[in-house]
């Protein structure tokens, strides 16, 4: 089955050239368009998208309060992809935070937008750049540092947190750490399940923010 993705964006331009790159694949199919976020719960509801490729700047609802509506009002939301002109924006670390999986930039490359979107429909690893890791060190916090104090992660879960805060899949995780794939799953679910975190996103949003990790 192809993954299937919403587009939020008020820039027509925008979302002709996001349509044009992503149905050129076998493997994707858009298979709705919205000129603001306003418009994403009916929508999503509607068409039950994989990824929603969201603008984090709309004049009526911004891809922020939109991402929060989906998590909040969906079962089972779809993939919160951030569509963003500037990697450094405040917008796209709150996003982030407010539960949105990962961010493309409007001025990537073709191949680079597909691969976004693929990376996202997996879930098994992050779209995470140096600007965004600097932002969430920025914002480290008290209540950050506390979650990962009650975590207790023993000492490898705190090697695959490491190593999922660079970015790094599954299966890299495993190659790095020289152990099976399903043992890097467990030990990832046992991280979410112990930071309360939703997703990878969220895991790694917080061990920047406790200082658990320090951006490169």
């Amino acid at each position: 089955m192809p993954v299937t993705v919403l587009l939020v964006d008020d820039e027509p331009l925008v979302r002709a050239g996001l349509r044009a790159v992503l149905d050129a694949q076998p493997d994707i199919d858009v298979v709705g368009e919205a000129a603001d976020g306003a418009s994403v719960i009916p929508l999503v509801r509607q068409l039950r998208p994989d990824v929603v490729a969201m603008d984090v700047r709309m004049p009526l609802l911004d891809g922020i309060e939109a991402t929060r509506a989906v998590l909040r009002t969906i079962d089972n939301p779809p993939k919160i992809l951030v569509v963003t002109t500037f990697e450094n924006d405040e917008y796209v670390y709150q996003a982030l935070r407010a539960g949105a999986d990962g961010f493309l930039l409007k001025r990537a490359r073709p191949a680079e937008i597909v691969h976004a979107v693929r990376l996202v429909a997996e879930g098994e690893t992050l779209l995470f750049p140096a600007a965004v890791r600097a932002l969430a060190a920025e914002y480290g916090n008290q209540q950050a540092r506390a979650a990962l104090e009650r975590a207790a992660l023993t000492e490898r879960e705190g090697a695959v947190l490491r190593l999922m805060a660079r970015g790094l899949s599954n299966v890299e995780i495993a190659a790095d750490l020289i152990v099976g794939t399903e043992t890097v799953k467990s030990h990832v679910s046992a991280i979410l399940a112990k930071l309360g975190a939703r997703d990878r996103t969220q895991a790694v949003i917080t061990a920047y923010e406790s200082g658990f990790v320090a951006p490169a």
